[in-house]
C-alpha cells in the first residue's frame, strides 16, 4: 500500500553507494543540460526566462518521486512550452503580470487534469491522440517554433500578427530592413560551438558551454547598451508625434476597455432580469466599442511600426547628454558614437520622460535571486472556463510525450511502467510546481537520453537535478545577466531539429494511405492556424475519427475461395475462381448498429449476382462482438436468406457473439446443427447437399482454382 502511494520507497530496495554516485553524476549532468534550456523554453512560453528555473525546481522532483519511470526528466520543454503561449495570448500580453498569473493557474489546471485521469485510470484516453495526429502536429511545431525565433536571432522587433506565417513575413521584412550583426553573430556562433562540441563528443554539456562562452563575450564587449532619454533628445518630430498619437491610442484603449467592462455588467444584469430590450442595448453597445477599439488597435500597431523601423544616430552633446537623428542626418561635424539606435516600443503606453532606447543587443537581464515563495495560484473562474480545452489538450499531449519517452527507456532498463502512476506524477508536478510558480511542464525527450546515458539508476537523479537548480537560484544568477537573448533562440532551435520527422509521414502513408493523408493533414492545419495551435490538433483528432467510424460503418467483407497453400482466403485479392454453390462469406469487424445494414447489403448482392447459390456461410471468426442492432440484423438475414430458397449457417463462433444468440434465442432460429466450430467443418457438411445438381467439375472451395 505505501509502495502505490509513494513509489519512490522501491527506489531504496539494494540500494547502495554506486548507485547513489551514478545518480549524483546523472543528476548533475541533467542540470547542466536543462537550466539554460529552460530559460529558453520559458521564453518561448512568453515567460521571462528566469521562470524556466522555476518550472525546473519543483516539477521534476514531484514527477520522479510519484511517477513510475526512474529516468524521465521532467521540466519545461519546447511543445508544452508553445501550446502555453497559444494559449495564453489571447488573454494577456505575453510577459506581463496578468500572463504570468495565468500560465502559473494553467499548470495548476494541466496537473488537476493529469491527476484525475490517472487516479480515475483513465490513461488509455491518451489514445485519440493518435500517431498520425501527434507527428504531423509535432513536425509542424517544430517548423513554428524554430521559425518563432528568428526575430531574436536578427535582433528585430515586429508585432505579433494574427496567424504566424503573416507574423514571419514581418519579420523577414524587418530583418531586411534592418539586422543587429552582433546579435546575428552571438546566435550563431552559439550554434556552432552546439553543433561542433555535439560531433566531438556528445557528453560534454555543448548547451552550456555555448551559454558560458556567449555570456563572457557579451559581457567583456558590452554587447547590451541601452539608454533612457527624454522624448526631447529625439531630433525627429515625425517620430515624435507618432509616439503622442501612439500613448493617445492605447489611452483610447485602455478607457474604452473599463467601458466595455462596465457593459459587461450590465449585460449579465439585463440577461439575470430577461430584459430583452436591455440585452440587446447592451450588446450594441459592446459590438460599437469592439469595433473602435480594433480601430484604435490597428492604428496603434501602424505607429509602432513607424517609431520602429525609425533607425537614429547618437550624438553625444555637452554636458554628457545624448541626442539623436535619423540615421544620416545627424549634423556635419557632429560626433557620432557609431552605433544605430531605436526606441523600444511595446503594447503601452511610453513614458516621454523615460525612453528606452536600444543601442546594442537584447540580454536576459536581471535575474531575481532566490527560490520563489510558495503560494496558491490566484483562481479567476472566467479564464479558468477559457483555458479547460487548452488545459486538456497541453496535458493530453504533455503526457503522450512523456509516457513515449518512458516506454523507450524501459524498453532498454527492463523497468515495467504504470502509465496512470505516471499521470498521477506529472499531474502532482504541474500542481504543485504552479504553488512554485511554474508553468506547464512535461517530460523531456533529450534531457531523459542524457539521464539514461549518464547511468541513472533511481528517480534520485532527479531530486539531484532540483537540488542544482535550488543552489543556482540561490548563488548564481547574477551570472546570467548578460546572456544574449540570441543565444537562448539558438538553444531552442537547435533543440527543436531533434522533432522534424519527415519519414514519419511516409511510414504513416506506407502502413495506411489515410494515416499518411492525416498526418499531412495536421501538418497543414497546425501551420495554417498557429499560433491557435488547438485547431490543429482538433482537425486531426477529428479526422481520425472520422475514419475509424468510415471504417466501422463499412468493414471489409470477403468472400472466400481454396488458395495455393490449401487456406481459405480473400478469392478477389488472390485472384481465385467462387463456388457457384456455396457463399463463403468473412465478416471483419463487430457487428453493431453502424454496420448491421452493411452485412444485410452484402448478402442480398451475393444471392441477386449468383443465381445457382444454394447455401451461405457466414464466416464469424472477425465478429468478435454483437449488439441488438447487430443480432437483428443477424435475424433478417436468416429469414431473408431461406425465405429465398437458400440455406444458411455460421462458422468460427466465438464465446462473446455465441453467448448473444443463447440469450435472444437466435440460435435456435439458425439451428445449432447449422454452426460449426470452423471453416473446413462447415464446408464438410454442405458441400455435398449444396452441389447434389451441381455443374461444376471442380470447385473452388476444395481446389484451387483461378481466374483465367
Amino acid at each position: 500500500m505505501l509502495s502505490k502511494i509513494f513509489p519512490f520507497i522501491d527506489w531504496f530496495k539494494g540500494y547502495n553507494t554506486a548507485a547513489l554516485r551514478a545518480d549524483a553524476i546523472s543528476g548533475l549532468t541533467v542540470a547542466l543540460v536543462l537550466i539554460p534550456q529552460s530559460m529558453a523554453y520559458a521564453q518561448l512560453a512568453g515567460m521571462p526566462a528566469y521562470y524556466g528555473l522555476y518550472a525546473s525546481f519543483l516539477p521534476p522532483l514531484i514527477a520522479a518521486l510519484f511517477g513510475s519511470s526512474r529516468q524521465l526528466a521532467t521540466g519545461p520543454v519546447a511543445v508544452v512550452s508553445l501550446m502555453t503561449a497559444a494559449s495564453l495570448e489571447p488573454l494577456a500580453t505575453a510577459g506581463s503580470e496578468g500572463y504570468i498569473a495565468y500560465a502559473i493557474l494553467l499548470a495548476l489546471m494541466v496537473g488537476l487534469f493529469q491527476f484525475l485521469l490517472g487516479v480515475l485510470k483513465l490513461g488509455l484516453v491518451v489514445n485519440f491522440l493518435s500517431h498520425p495526429v501527434v507527428n504531423g502536429f509535432t513536425n509542424a511545431a517544430a517548423i513554428i517554433i524554430a521559425s518563432s525565433q528568428l526575430s531574436k536571432m536578427f535582433g528585430v522587433y515586429v508585432d505579433k500578427a494574427e496567424h504566424h506565417y503573416e507574423t514571419i513575413i514581418r519579420v523577414v521584412e524587418s530583418a531586411f530592413h534592418y539586422t543587429h550583426l552582433p546579435t546575428l553573430a552571438m546566435g550563431v556562433l552559439a550554434f556552432g560551438i552546439m553543433i561542433v562540441l555535439k560531433r566531438i563528443n556528445p557528453k560534454i554539456p555543448n548547451v552550456l558551454v555555448a551559454v558560458a562562452v556567449t555570456t563572457a563575450i557579451s559581457w567583456g564587449m558590452g554587447f547590451n547598451h541601452d539608454a533612457r532619454v527624454s522624448v526631447d533628445a529625439i531630433q525627429i518630430p515625425e517620430v515624435r508625434e507618432s509616439i503622442t498619437k501612439f500613448n493617445a491610442t492605447v489611452a483610447g484603449i485602455e478607457d474604452l476597455g473599463k467601458a466595455r467592462t462596465v457593459l459587461n455588467g450590465k449585460l449579465d444584469t439585463a440577461k439575470q432580469a430577461e430584459d430583452v430590450v436591455g440585452v440587446l442595448d447592451a450588446e450594441h453597445d459592446l459590438s460599437v466599442i469592439n469595433i473602435r477599439i480594433s480601430r484604435l488597435k490597428h492604428e496603434s500597431h501602424l505607429l509602432r511600426e513607424a517609431v520602429r523601423s525609425t533607425l537614429m544616430d547618437g550624438v553625444e552633446e555637452a554636458g554628457g547628454a545624448m541626442a539623436f537623428y535619423r540615421q544620416g542626418e545627424a549634423p556635419s561635424g557632429a560626433p557620432v558614437d557609431g552605433r544605430t539606435w531605436r526606441i523600444k516600443i511595446g503594447n503601452s503606453r511610453l513614458d516621454t520622460a523615460d525612453l528606452k532606447m536600444i543601442g546594442g543587443g537584447a540580454i536576459v537581464g536581471t535575474v531575481p535571486s532566490g527560490i520563489p515563495a510558495i503560494s496558491a495560484p490566484t483562481l479567476d473562474l472566467k479564464v479558468m472556463l477559457h483555458l479547460i480545452p487548452f488545459a486538456a489538450i497541453i496535458s493530453l499531449l504533455g503526457f503522450m510525450e512523456a509516457i513515449s519517452i518512458a516506454k523507450a527507456m524501459a524498453a532498454k532498463t527492463g523497468q515495467r511502467l504504470d502509465p496512470n502512476q505516471e499521470l498521477i506524477g506529472q499531474g502532482l508536478a504541474n500542481m504543485l510546481g504552479a504553488c512554485g510558480k511554474s508553468y506547464p511542464a512535461s517530460g523531456s525527450f533529450s534531457r531523459s537520453a542524457v539521464n539514461l546515458q549518464a547511468g541513472a539508476v533511481t528517480g534520485m537523479s532527479s531530486v539531484f537535478t532540483s537540488l542544482m537548480v535550488v543552489i543556482v537560484l540561490l548563488f548564481f544568477t547574477p551570472l546570467l545577466y548578460h546572456l544574449p537573448q540570441a543565444v537562448l533562440a539558438a538553444v531552442i532551435m537547435m533543440a527543436v531539429i531533434g522533432l522534424i520527422n519527415a519519414s514519419g509521414f511516409i511510414h504513416a502513408w506506407k502502413a495506411q494511405w489515410y494515416d499518411g493523408a492525416i498526418s499531412i493533414l495536421s501538418f497543414i492545419a497546425t501551420l495554417a492556424f498557429a499560433p491557435h495551435l488547438d485547431k490543429g490538433i482538433m482537425i486531426g483528432v477529428a479526422l481520425s475519427l472520422l475514419v475509424f467510424l468510415y471504417k466501422s460503418m463499412r468493414p471489409r467483407v470477403a468472400s472466400l475461395s481454396r488458395s495455393d497453400d490449401e487456406s481459405l482466403r480473400d478469392a478477389t485479392v488472390f485472384g481465385l475462381k467462387e463456388c457457384r454453390h456455396i457463399a463463403l462469406v468473412r465478416f471483419d469487424g463487430p457487428l453493431f448498429f453502424a454496420n448491421a445494414s452493411f452485412l444485410e447489403d452484402q448478402i442480398t448482392d451475393r444471392m441477386m449476382e449468383n443465381d445457382k447459390l444454394k447455401h451461405i456461410i457466414i464466416v464469424a471468426n472477425g465478429i468478435n462482438d454483437m449488439d441488438a442492432s447487430g443480432e437483428e440484423a443477424l435475424s433478417l438475414i436468416v429469414d431473408r436468406v431461406r425465405s429465398s430458397g437458400i440455406d444458411i449457417s455460421l462458422c468460427g463462433v466465438n464465446e462473446a457473439v455465441m453467448a448473444v444468440l443463447e440469450r435472444t434465442h437466435l440460435l435456435e432460429k439458425i439451428g445449432k446443427d447449422h454452426v460449426y466450430p470452423t471453416m473446413e467443418n462447415a464446408i464438410c457438411a454442405t458441400h455435398e447437399s449444396a452441389h447434389a445438381d451441381g455443374d461444376e467439375e471442380s470447385c473452388p472451395l476444395t481446389t484451387v482454382c483461378r481466374i483465367a
